[in-house]
């Protein structure tokens, strides 16, 4: 329970892999009744959970991101053993709330940078005669009379 609660208020722990793998057979179904938000919903997961914080978590951003995904909810990644008494570690994390693995990632384009080349001078066109000017263009001057 204390670690599914971690999981949901953190999207990410590190574990033994034992433990991981248990609580991804707890938290999985809970996941999946957390897309439908009614009372009778909320009060299973709370039985579950017995704490308010991590209830409103799940139902208010958690539920949002995973309420198209049909399964699957999280991910096991193993780990390096532990140095004290060398069991099997892994991370265990929410797959919606994972930047690394998602497909909106922003490519950032690298560009060379090089010294532009010194351009043929640019010959510009025939200039507008002053007449044409005056002419077309309104008065820039405020007259009394208006």
């Amino acid at each position: 329970m204390n670690l599914s609660k971690s999981l949901i208020m953190h999207k990410r722990i590190i574990t033994t892999l034992a433990k991981g793998k248990v609580l991804r057979s707890f938290i999985e179904p809970i996941l999946t009744r957390a897309k439908q938000d009614t009372t009778h919903s909320r009060r299973m997961v709370f039985s579950h959970f017995q704490d308010k914080e991590p209830v409103k978590e799940l139902f208010n951003q958690i539920a949002e991101k995973i309420e198209q995904r049909p399964g699957g909810y999280t991910r096991i990644i193993k780990l390096a053993n532990r140095a004290g008494d060398n069991a099997a570690m892994c991370m265990i994390e929410l797959v919606d709330y994972n930047d690394i693995y998602t497909k909106d990632a922003k490519v950032v384009k690298v560009t060379r940078r090089r010294r532009k080349k010194s351009a043929a001078p640019v010959v510009e066109e025939a200039a507008v005669t002053e007449t044409e000017t005056v002419a077309d263009a309104p008065s820039a001057m405020p007259s009394d009379t208006e």
